[in-house]
């Protein structure tokens, strides 16, 4: 009978033949040749000979062994292939490791090529593949000292564990460089590696060894280009990074938190790029999860000398030249090519003539090659240290791991490779001269007198808002000035807003929420619209309103809903949205027919859909915002049912290293609320971790979280807890809608897990939303979750939340509730 490959017969008995006869471990009389493999004790990782897809010609390698599809991490003989199956890898008296044809036997195509001292008998060499990947040679079993190892001679991966950078003592670079092709694994042209040369070590990657991309230096958090690497590097479930620079040697190692994950770092040659990669395991393939160079501002010196890289500046060109220095170019930068970069003014005299620095925010510190670092001086002493030499154009911070800035790190010479952020990098201060100094603390104070200004006029304002002090046709001059002085939305006068809604007819009625109505609209260009009308009897829609204007009009992304424009004249106060035909979630996932349009890959792309928008509300937007309301009906579909977060009416700005906040006035829907929000007051990013996972366990259920579940049992938290508990969670599914197929259970599964680390009563012990998407991506093993929030009994003996048990909550989840007072 033949077997397929993929019949669960052929796989056990590939697997058994496959771990009977193989072993870990060469010796001097067990050499490994073609067609036999090394396994790792624990089956991670495999060494033997292979060919590229696509190629006859035969290497030695390492690759998962757990991975499906064959991804090798290190190649041996990556630039001198075999062109048969007549390979050798052997072990020699002299403790060195040969590759060769056995057809040759006088022609090594690959050696470990090292010098051996030591006086260890010759029998006992050995050669081992260890489960972290690594390809170690030592002088037997139970000798540890390690002779060499494949992972001082990387190829194109970094995988856990893993070092790249210098040792100083001896010399050895770990660098990694991509294959030729996918069925070529011989030197490609790009290379990732550290730069060690100068005082400030940082990290490049090269083409044919000219920079493409450069991570910058190490600030203690992370590279001073890579911003992710803060939200990557407190990942508690996946990933962290060790950065080591000291007298001996400089290094990175990169691993996983999480054993269950499998991922690589990589240097693709076809893309260019540097790579992080994570197996999916129920998909059967790799996803990227991080690469750079990203974007146009990515590449290196992309502005030239003195340039500022920024692509934020929305319709303008991203280069601009730093303070006191204009394009060297004009014409070039007209036609926005910033390679020539800029020159200081001509006024521009910067020693010993008053000059100064001046700070820019959120930066990519400029190239480190003449650059000097002094760990031992704070930033007084690092700016009068700067301030004495005519030659120095500028300092910043060398470590900012504490929350503060220590160290000093001067540069020298030209300012290459800065650009701007929207959120993550550093402080860097440039020198200046007498004249751009003055500019620049005329622009500070002024921003000062704004900042002292703004809450006085907004107070202003609201009274005159309460005025009827324009007719129906007028339109609201003041507040349309101050509103488009600080984002780019149109305002449409209240008679086209009247016109595209049929004057606010009922037909045209779509949905009703806590701060009015919405209309479906369609204005004379023949757009479809969705008009929000504020309610003039709810006291919070001014505040509301002028909030929803000025945050949605600054976020762009495909799972937020987009803001067209306002109407406020008279009394009346409207936001104009681009019109989503399937309105909110809730009325699929809430109604017995449309509930059935919901099957199990569609709920689970618009939960991650959902999260990849707090992902960017949190980390990834100019504004780090806490939405504080989200919920079902807040998220809106689209035609192809992608979801789209929306109502930002009760949404707060953090700043970027803000933490939590306190406030005595709560809003939102309560069942949606987390225990520290409802109870004390008390928000953050964890709060809408919360709201997230009452969300994706409704998504799961198809029922609201304020539906009766079971005796005892008030909520819906209450509920699923007790089903975790006696491990029997998986009957929450919606399987009236979602059939009984047990195709999707496995992801089923970790989805309600990951909701229930949602809704964990303790804030700290959430996940982030990053980790969230992580999670719901990839399969993981993830921490047990603990004390689940809000669990109300209504016997005695059940389980009762500590935190809220004196306040006297009862079934009220799906109440709006606007001035609770927080203890």
């Amino acid at each position: 009978m033949l077997l397929s490959r993929n019949s669960p017969s052929f796989v056990f008995l590939f697997f058994l033949l496959r771990y009977c006869t193989s072993t870990s471990i060469i010796t001097l009389d067990k050499p490994l040749r073609d067609g036999s493999v090394l396994v790792s004790a624990e089956q991670n990782f495999a060494l033997g000979f292979f060919s590229p897809k696509d190629s006859s010609k035969r290497y030695v390698g390492i690759w998962y062994n757990k991975v499906s599809v064959q991804t090798i991490v290190w190649v041996a003989n990556r630039d001198h292939p075999l062109t048969n199956t007549s390979g050798v890898l052997k072990l020699d008296k002299t403790g060195a490791l040969f590759l060769y044809d056995s057809q040759k036997p006088g022609v090594f195509l690959w050696s470990t090529n090292i010098t051996n001292s030591s006086s260890v008998a010759q029998s006992n060499y050995s050669a081992e593949l260890l489960d972290s990947g690594n390809f170690i040679l030592h002088g037997d079993v139970n000798n540890k000292d390690v002779l060499w190892q494949s992972s001082d001679f990387p190829s194109d991966a970094l995988i856990s564990d893993m070092k790249i950078g210098v040792d100083r003592r001896s010399g050895l670079n770990r660098f990694l460089t991509s294959w030729k092709s996918p069925d070529n694994p011989g030197s490609g042209s790009y290379t990732l590696m550290i730069d060690a040369n100068g005082s400030v070590p940082q990290l490049f990657l090269y083409r044919n060894w000219e920079p493409v991309w450069r991570g910058g230096p190490w600030n203690g958090v992370g590279w001073s280009g890579v911003p992710e690497m803060a939200v990557l590097g407190s990942a508690r479930f996946i990933f962290n990074v060790s950065y080591v620079d000291n007298a001996e040697e400089v290094y990175l190692v990169d691993y996983l938190r999480n054993k269950s994950v499998i991922s690589r770092m990589i240097v693709n040659e076809s893309t260019g790029t540097l790579q992080r990669l994570t197996w999916q395991e129920g998909n059967n393939k790799w996803v990227n999860f991080y690469s750079a160079p990203k974007d146009i501002c990515d590449y290196f010196g992309h502005c030239g000398a003195f340039g500022v890289c920024n692509i934020y500046n929305v319709g303008e060109y991203e280069c601009k030249c730093l303070p006191g220095f204009e394009p060297k170019a004009p014409r070039d930068w007209y036609l926005r090519d910033g390679s020539q970069g800029c020159v200081l003014k001509q006024e521009g005299r910067i020693c010993g003539n008053g000059e100064g620095f001046v700070k820019l925010e959120r930066m990519k510190l400029p190239d480190t090659s003449n650059a000097r670092r002094d760990l031992s001086l704070g930033m007084k002493a690092c700016e009068d240290l700067c301030l004495k030499n005519c030659l120095c154009m500028g300092y910043s911070a060398a470590e900012v791991s504490d929350g503060g800035s220590n160290g000093c790190i001067t540069w020298y010479d030209k300012l290459v490779d800065l650009r701007e952020f929207s959120s993550g990098g550093q402080d860097f201060y440039v020198r200046v001269n007498s004249f751009e100094l003055a500019n620049y603390s005329k622009k500070e104070r002024s921003y000062g007198y704004i900042k002292v200004m703004v809450p006085l006029l907004s107070a202003a304002l609201l009274i005159l808002l309460l005025l009827p002090y324009c007719n129906i046709d007028g339109e609201d001059l003041e507040f349309d000035e101050i509103m488009t002085s600080t984002v780019d939305v149109k305002f449409h006068s209240l008679s086209t807003i009247i016109a595209a809604t049929e004057n606010f007819s009922n037909a045209n009625k779509v949905g009703e929420g806590g701060f009015g109505s919405v209309y479906k609209g369609k204005l004379h260009n023949g757009q479809d619209i969705a008009v929000k009308r504020l309610s003039n009897a709810s006291g919070q829609g001014t505040e509301e309103f002028r909030n929803e204007v000025t945050l949605i009009a600054r976020l762009q992304h495909r799972n937020l809903v987009r803001l067209l424009g306002y109407c406020m004249q008279n009394e009346e106060k409207m936001l104009i949205y681009e019109y989503l035909p399937n309105k909110g979630l809730d009325g699929f996932l809430f109604d017995d027919q449309k509930r059935c349009m919901l099957d199990w890959k569609r709920r689970f792309d618009i939960a991650v859909g959902i999260a990849r928008g707090m992902v960017y509300l949190h980390h990834d937007s100019r504004l780090r915002i806490i939405h504080r309301d989200l919920k079902a009906s807040n998220v809106l579909l689209d035609a192809q049912l992608n979801p789209k977060i929306s109502d930002f009416g009760m949404a707060r700005i953090f700043g970027s290293d803000q933490i939590e906040e306190t406030t005595r006035r709560v809003v939102g829907t309560y069942g949606y609320m987390s225990p520290e929000y409802a109870m004390e007051g008390l928000f953050s990013i964890k709060s809408d971790v919360f709201s997230f996972g009452i969300l994706l366990l409704e998504i799961i259920m198809g029922r609201k979280n304020s539906s009766y579940y079971a005796e005892n049992s008030v909520n819906m938290i209450g509920h699923v807890w007790g089903l975790w508990e006696e491990s029997r969670v998986m009957d929450i599914v919606d399987h009236e809608s979602l059939g009984e197929s047990h195709q999707h259970d496995s992801e089923i599964f970790r989805c309600i897990h990951i909701g229930l680390l949602c809704v964990q009563e303790s804030a700290a012990a959430r996940p982030s939303m990053s980790e969230v998407v992580f999670m719901l991506c990839n399969e993981i093993n993830l921490p047990l979750p603990d004390q689940a929030a809000f669990i109300f009994r209504t016997s005695d003996g059940g389980i009762t939340n500590t935190r809220s048990s004196s306040v006297g909550v009862t079934s009220v989840n799906d109440v709006t509730i606007s001035t609770v007072q927080g203890r």
